[in-house]
Order: structure tokens, then C-alpha cells, then sequence
């Protein structure tokens, strides 16, 4: 990856972080709360997903957290609100693909989520970015 792109990634994630859209839980009953954390760091997560109709109609998330994985909440919010679950299911496994450096389903948008395409070269990291997309995942599987 060139340092342009490095840099706008980094630019992307840094502004996600600052900025993070979506965040905040609220008391609603048509929300599925998941609970998750990173024991190894210190990420934790709660992450409400409203799925009406087989569609996820919105996606809230508060934490605590690294840059990467408060971030990745914010983006991951973004990227799966308005899908149905599987289509979220199915972006879901391609950001894992991207995060391990696999190669992703083209056909598949990610969205910003490519942002975290350099997390492969720090295995490390795989965990902090991947925390809420798994609660996300947790709360699609529990509702079926």
C-alpha cells in the first residue's frame, strides 16, 4: 500500500475515532443489546442492533477502547445499517477476510471498513478491529 493511501486510511480512522457516528446506546426495547469485550487490551463494547423485517434498521454502540476498535465501531455501524442480515452476515465475513490480509468477495461493498486493510501486518490488532463487528454478528445470530 502506498503512503498516500496509508495516510488517508489513517486519516479516516482518526476522524471516525474523534468523531464516532452512532454512538450511544438508548432505551428501546426493539433493540438487541450485545455485550463484548478484549480482555488481552481493554476494548469493551456494547453494541444495540434493531432488526425489523430481516433488516437492520439501526445500530447504536458505546465503549471504551484503542483508537482501532472505537473506530471500527463507528464504520461497522455505517457500513451494515439499511442491510439486510445477510447481507451484513455476509460483509461481516469479508471484513474478517480483510482484516486476516485474505482476499475479499469484490462483489461485496465494505464500505470505509477497507481502511483497516493494513491490520493483517499486526495480528495484534485483528481483535480490537473485529469487537464489534462480532457483537454485531452475536446479536443477527441470537435473533434468528
Amino acid at each position: 500500500m502506498n503512503n498516500n493511501l496509508e495516510q488517508l486510511y489513517r486519516q479516516v480512522i482518526m476522524e471516525h475515532y474523534k468523531n464516532p457516528k452512532n454512538k450511544g446506546l438508548i432505551n428501546d426495547e426493539g433493540y438487541y443489546t450485545v455485550h463484548l469485550n478484549n480482555p488481552s487490551c481493554g476494548d469493551d463494547v456494547n453494541v444495540q442492533v434493531k432488526i425489523v423485517d430481516d433488516v437492520i434498521v439501526d445500530i447504536k454502540h458505546s465503549g471504551i477502547g484503542c483508537s482501532m476498535c472505537c473506530s471500527s465501531a463507528s464504520i461497522m455501524s455505517e457500513t451494515l445499517k439499511g442491510k439486510t442480515t445477510k447481507e451484513a452476515l455476509e460483509i461481516i465475513d469479508n471484513f474478517y477476510e480483510l482484516v486476516k490480509g485474505e482476499k475479499v468477495n469484490d462483489k461485496v461493498d465494505l464500505g470505509e471498513s477497507v481502511v483497516y486493510t493494513g491490520v493483517s501486518k499486526f495480528p495484534a490488532r485483528i481483535k480490537c478491529v473485529t469487537l464489534s463487528w462480532k457483537a454485531v454478528e452475536k446479536g443477527i445470530n441470537d435473533k434468528k
